[in-house]
């Protein structure tokens, strides 16, 4: 072989080699649910706690760090991302007058939209700055390409599930607020949250996101509870089960800052407390371990689910603790068992 039939050779050689590269590159960069589209019928979606990205998650973001990258693989796992967003994103506004209020840089939104699919607004802490901020935060989220539920430009808004499709199955997400306070709640006319207070309210939503909406799968994210009570009140476990009984497929529940167990009522998870996810200024070992909750749907509801235990750190960035057992089940279970280890 001569010196040209072996330089061209080598060429194609080196050619096929970058070629190589590339898809695998490609690959890498792939959702690592594509495959999830071969399964009609099917959909994974996985629900983080309270998500603060004002104060030192959002300087960390600022100097290019990701507060969710510990996370990344579990929530990359998943069809549909779902968490709750505790501050107002907005560059304008005055602070309410209230003990704590947050408010991030706009400069988030990429980020969040790159992990999350949707975030729940129904929050104690979504009105922090007015009004308008909040108006402005519904704006920004839309041109950031970040779907929002439990919140909108009036109460019809808020109060419409957001139906998120995959694989053939219908999805609709609600959000409530039962914290104070109610100024925050939307109205005819002005911008604002969901608000749960009026329970006939919450019932008849859950029961037109099947009627109207034609959805195959109805979950409403509630933030309600005391902050910091290890376990549900009465109130809660009732409200839970009614909900249920009017068509919800499974109850999740943020915003005491701790988890609050979970039980399962007519075949149906509730899980009543998920915790912190990424928020700052917490010390204590409950306010600083929470849960990123893991469900299996199929066309008839929860096939399975389970808790994954996150660690905050002093920063208030998680990460996963796969040693430390928590709730988990599927559809016939008795009870609820407890799982640890990676998914």
């Amino acid at each position: 072989m001569d010196a040209a039939c072996v330089a061209a050779f080598c060429a194609m050689i080196a050619s096929m080699n970058r070629i190589a590269l590339l898809l695998v590159c490609v690959l890498a960069w792939l959702p690592a649910n594509s495959a999830a589209a071969e399964k009609p019928g099917e959909a994974s979606i996985v629900f983080v706690g309270d998500v603060m990205v004002a104060e030192t998650p959002g300087e960390l973001i600022a100097k290019g760090v990701d507060p969710f990258l510990p996370f990344q693989p579990i929530l990359r796992a998943h069809d549909i991302r779902i968490g709750n967003l505790e501050c107002t994103v907005a560059t304008g506004g005055k602070a309410e007058a209230k003990p704590y209020t947050f408010r991030a840089d706009p400069a988030v939104l990429p980020l969040l939209a790159r992990h999350f699919d949707a975030m729940s607004l129904a929050n104690n802490h979504s009105g922090d700055f007015g009004k308008a901020a909040f108006a402005e935060q519904l704006g920004l989220m839309k041109k950031a390409g970040l779907p929002y539920f439990g919140g909108g430009h009036d109460a019809t808004e808020a109060h419409a599930p957001l139906i998120v499709e995959r694989n053939g199955l219908r999805i609709a997400l609600l959000g409530y607020l039962e914290f104070k306070p109610r100024s925050f709640e939307a109205d005819a006319h002005r911008p604002g949250v969901a608000w749960s207070g009026e329970d006939d309210q919450v019932i008849e939503d859950i029961i037109a996101a099947r009627t109207i909406h034609h959805a195959d799968i109805v979950i409403p994210y509630m933030h309600w509870g005391w902050e910091e009570e290890a376990q549900p009140s009465p109130r809660l476990r009732e409200f839970a089960r009614r909900m249920i009984d009017a068509g919800a497929d499974m109850v999740v529940g943020g915003h005491p800052h701790v988890t609050q167990g979970a039980e399962t009522y007519k075949g149906k998870p509730i899980i009543y407390s998920l915790g912190n996810f990424l928020f700052n200024g917490f010390e204590t070992e409950a306010t600083t371990t929470g849960w990123v909750l893991s469900v299996q749907l199929g066309r008839e509801g929860v096939r399975e689910w389970r808790t994954h235990v996150a660690r905050l750190d002093a920063d208030g960035v998680p990460h996963p603790a796969p040693d430390i057992a928590s709730p988990c089940g599927r559809a016939g279970d008795p009870a609820i068992r407890e799982c640890k280890g990676m998914p």
